[in-house]
């Protein structure tokens, strides 16, 4: 299996700067390759594979649009469905596709491997198989749109239901992408902000995989997929698959280190689309700490360059500020860190921003502000709202607004004046 895992995932090395240093000290060189691509690799211990097994049997609700049904299936079995209608003859309405191995990748990874609980919006799954031909694309979107017709819930009249209509419904995104070194397609499922979406990425090649170290783990799911066909007994400590996860970013135990950590590494983010810039700034957020600050800051530039190479209009980047915004910070929690994730966007960019023109620059740091401001409103109307709203209790800090300062009214109690005339005095 592992030699398959390199033969599929795995890269020649560059040597680098050779001999591979202990990575527990979290200081590795972020420009050296792993040497060994054995080293990519680690066998997952039962506490881990217990994670991955609670993940993959999570109830995954995909709301529809309209009158369409909400879709409430085990992740397990959308997979196992989904790689059926891949792998079935096409003259029994499937795709004759090859599956060479299936992924779970991205946040639910990083909670699987991770020692403390690590939250994550999506469930990213990776379908390896070829896609040599405009045909093979076609042939992977009629298989998941035909996973949701045979998914639909019982009582749900089918006759009229089209692929059209299906993908309307439950299909959120579709990004197809085939050029030179990248061949691989994407669907998300799923429709409702707040819910996890279902990412099914199906991969033939691709150059760049991952944006930072934490992010890069890829879980080999066959073994367990394997395990729930021939097994009736359930996974126990004795008793369990041996399941193979690997990091794209190289050595696995050293971005194994940078996730317990929370440390930031990552090496040519000239290659990722936007840069990781907004990715960076969120970890940032987050309080991870960059494992190599002198290197990491240097690396900002080129953040910000591939930035603005791929979005060089301004509306273009509000349009991605917006978006990002809107699908990376939901709930409470995530929504009070909004202000404080765009005033440090805005340092970066002022500071390691170096292929602007000077309206350029201006032009985006206005942005940036003036979204800022937008967030520290809304902030500041939701605590006032909240305030009015709030029970009798100790009084409130003090609210800003409209340029002005507010104090909360404190109450004072009312009696009556008990003198009932001038005291006397005394010599």
């Amino acid at each position: 299996m592992m030699e398959s895992l390199c033969q599929v995932n795995g890269t020649k090395s560059n040597g680098g700067n050779g001999g591979n240093e202990n990575a527990n000290n979290g200081n590795n060189n972020n420009n050296s390759e792993c040497p060994d691509p054995q080293q990519r690799l680690a066998v997952l211990s039962f506490e881990q594979v217990r994670r991955l097994n609670d993940v993959m049997n999570e109830v995954v609700c995909i709301h529809g649009r309209g009158n369409f049904p909400t879709l409430e299936v085990r992740l397990r079995d959308l997979v196992t469905v989904v790689r059926s209608k891949l792998e079935t003859d096409p003259s029994n309405g499937g795709a004759g596709m090859r599956v060479r191995d299936i992924r779970l990748n991205g946040g639910a990874a990083s909670h699987v491997l991770a020692t403390e609980s690590q939250p994550y919006n999506d469930l990213d799954l990776i379908f390896a198989v070829e896609l040599s031909s405009g045909r093979n694309y076609d042939k992977v979107k009629a298989a998941v749109l035909g996973s949701l017709f045979d998914l639909l819930p019982e009582g749900v009249s089918r006759k009229r239901i089209t692929t059209c209509s299906l993908k309307e419904a439950y299909v959120s995104k579709m990004v197809k992408v085939n050029n030179d070194g990248d061949r691989w397609s994407l669907i998300s499922l799923g429709n409702s902000r707040g819910h996890r979406n279902v990412e099914l990425k199906f991969v033939d090649s691709m150059r760049r995989q991952f944006e930072f170290s934490v992010d890069s783990f890829q879980i080999v799911l066959d073994s367990l997929l394997l395990f729930y066909e021939c097994s009736k007994l359930p996974i126990g400590e004795n008793f369990y698959p041996t399941v193979v996860g690997e990091s794209v970013y190289g050595d696995f135990q050293e971005a194994l280190y940078h996730l317990h950590k929370k440390l930031i590494s990552t090496r040519h983010p000239e290659e990722i689309r936007g840069g990781g810039l907004l990715k960076y700034c969120n970890l940032l957020v987050k309080m991870y700490k960059p494992s190599q600050p002198d290197y990491i800051r240097t690396l900002e530039r080129y953040m910000c360059s591939r930035f603005f190479i791929d979005f060089p209009d301004i509306s273009q980047q509000r349009a991605k500020l917006e978006n990002y915004l809107w699908n990376h910070f939901v709930g409470p929690e995530k929504n009070a860190l909004k202000y404080q994730y765009l005033m440090l966007l805005r340092t970066v960019v002022e500071e390691s921003t170096v292929c602007l023109m000077g309206h350029e620059r201006r032009q985006i740091l206005g942005l940036i502000e003036n979204l800022a401001f937008q967030v520290f409103c809304e902030e500041q109307q939701q605590r006032l709202t909240n305030h009015q709203q709030a029970p009798p209790g100790p009084p409130a800090t003090y609210v800003y607004a409209n340029g002005y300062y507010y104090a909360p009214v404190i109450p004072t109690a009312c009696y009556t004046c008990t003198c009932n005339s001038w005291m006397a005095c005394s010599s």
